[in-house]
């Protein structure tokens, strides 16, 4: 691909991303984010590098989605959330699944889901949770408690 071929595609790989999600700030040029389909993304919420999110995907307000974090569809997450790097939310307990029998999961407002955490289908994380760097998320985690380890276990209550 020649420079100019590259320069023209980047730019209207921003001035798309700008139309599609004004209000949003990427952290890096945005041909290093991969969003595919519709998703939601709210306004003030940060994306770094390195970033995919699917279709039908609601991400909240002033949100931080770390580096390398995956969001396939089928994932809310609420308003002020921190994703660290490299989590991962997974949206199919039995793959390859057709997409009907996929699962929701949720992340209420206020959570914090720390580095390389694996999130599996159909859990919620509450409101004011906080999930630590490397759990894996087997069930709810209800609002406030902290929840570390494979597999996530309750530390401290809310």
């Amino acid at each position: 691909m020649s420079i100019e071929l590259w320069e023209a595609s980047y730019l209207f790989t921003t001035l798309e991303f700008e139309r599609r999600f004004p209000g949003v700030l990427f952290k890096s040029p945005r041909h290093l984010v991969n969003i595919w389909g519709a998703p939601l993304i709210g306004e003030g919420t940060e994306i770094a590098a390195f970033v995919e999110i699917g279709d039908d995907v609601c991400i909240g307000r002033m949100c931080k989605i770390g580096a390398y974090v995956f969001i396939p569809p089928c994932v809310t997450i609420g308003d002020g959330v921190f994703v660290g790097p490299h989590a991962c939310f997974t949206n199919d307990k039995r793959p390859p699944s057709p997409r009907g029998e996929w699962m929701r999961t949720f992340v209420r407002d206020g959570a914090v889901i720390g580095a390389r955490v694996v999130i599996l289908p159909g859990v919620e994380i509450g409101e004011g949770a906080t999930v630590g760097a490397g759990a894996v998320v087997t069930k709810d985690v209800p609002a406030g408690e902290v929840w570390v380890g494979n597999p996530a276990r309750r530390i401290t209550r809310g």
